[in-house]
């Protein structure tokens, strides 16, 4: 309500710009409009693969967001913990079967070993950020040759259930027939299910970050660590938790990545730098800001690759340039 009310003209041609997308969304498109974006159909699945693709990332991002934008430590190997929770739960599901427990024994055994790189390391090193990058990068190696060394350079593939198997028809029209009847949007229940699951996490971990205890602690301590030691609270072990649930989250972002996409090795860095820019981009340590950063740097990625497929990772790029000049603290600054 205050930028309304500070901006009253970018707030119009913001409202300008929504009526006319949620209108290419919903409305049936005439010859015109086809010819100048191409058919509805790819339109519309470069969005839902954006927004999707976005839920992805945030999954990868709010963990990152976590450990480097909240508590700022310089986790550097926070990719090769997403590709190995890729691959343990990859492992899980092909014995077991059971897709929803390969999410859970991701988070457990690599949040276990994010409590590990927290007591060893970053304890150690704090405040020390030259120091954490040089160690996490060099983790994040050893990791990466481990991991290729198990599985090698094959791509796998996480199977979901039959229950979330084949696509569900969406109530929004792609085409019209020549008979008068509309042709309405399918789309992967999957990807469905995952977004919305990402909505779940992101809403958890706000009221966790903003109405619980542990969040003002956290908060707290980030702020003034001292102060909040000198009042009796263990500050290591609330960090160590806290690093804990944002190494579990990239564990659980790989079986994610792994069910709709595919894991093999290279993958660690690509989601890592997809991390750093959706973190920039939205804002350090800030749950809205990563979910805002993560939607906007998937549908970048999805529509440049339809519309400008020569410049699609320029396009990512353009943004966070644009970001830092206008914008450094981010689209959704942290309030701590």
């Amino acid at each position: 309500m205050r930028f309304f009310e500070r901006h009253p003209y970018w707030s119009f041609i913001i409202l300008i710009l929504v009526a006319i997308f949620l209108w290419l969304i919903f409305a049936p498109w005439s010859d015109g409009v086809e010819n100048i974006l191409g058919r509805k159909k790819v339109f519309l699945n470069a969005l839902f693969n954006g927004i999707t693709l976005g839920a992805l990332y945030f999954f990868v991002a709010s963990g990152f967001t976590l450990i480097f934008g909240l508590m700022r430590n310089v986790n550097l190997a926070h990719g090769s913990l997403y590709l190995l929770g890729g691959y343990i739960g990859y492992e899980v599901a092909t014995a077991t079967e059971w897709w929803l427990l390969s999410f859970v024994v991701a988070f457990i055994v690599v949040g276990a070993f994010g409590v590990v790189l927290q007591y060893v390391v970053f304890r150690r090193m704090e405040g020390d950020d030259l120091k954490q990058t040089l160690v996490t990068i060099g983790i994040s190696i050893c990791l990466a040759d481990i991991m290729l060394w198990i599985w090698g350079g094959d791509f796998y593939q996480i199977l979901a259930p039959e229950w979330l198997s084949g696509p569900v028809e969406l109530p929004l029209i792609t085409a019209v027939k020549s008979s008068g009847d509309a042709v309405y949007l399918k789309y992967p229940v999957v990807r469905l299910f995952i977004l919305v699951a990402a909505i779940v996490v992101g809403a958890l971990m706000w009221i966790a970050l903003n109405r619980t205890r542990i969040g003002m602690l956290v908060r707290a301590g980030v702020d003034d660590r001292d102060m909040l030691s000198a009042t009796g609270v263990r500050i290591q072990l609330v960090f160590v938790l806290v690093f804990a649930v944002g190494a579990g989250l990239a564990g659980l972002a790989g079986v994610v990545g792994g069910t709709f996409q595919s894991l093999a090795p290279g993958e660690d860095t690509r989601f890592l730098l997809a991390s750093l820019v959706v973190v920039i981009v939205g804002g350090m340590g800030s749950i809205p800001g990563a979910a805002l950063g993560a939607v906007i740097i998937g549908l970048a990625e999805q529509f440049g690759s339809v519309y400008f497929p020569t410049y699609a990772v320029v396009l990512t790029f353009l943004i966070m340039v644009l970001v830092l000049a206008f914008r450094p603290q981010g689209l959704v600054a942290s309030r701590r």
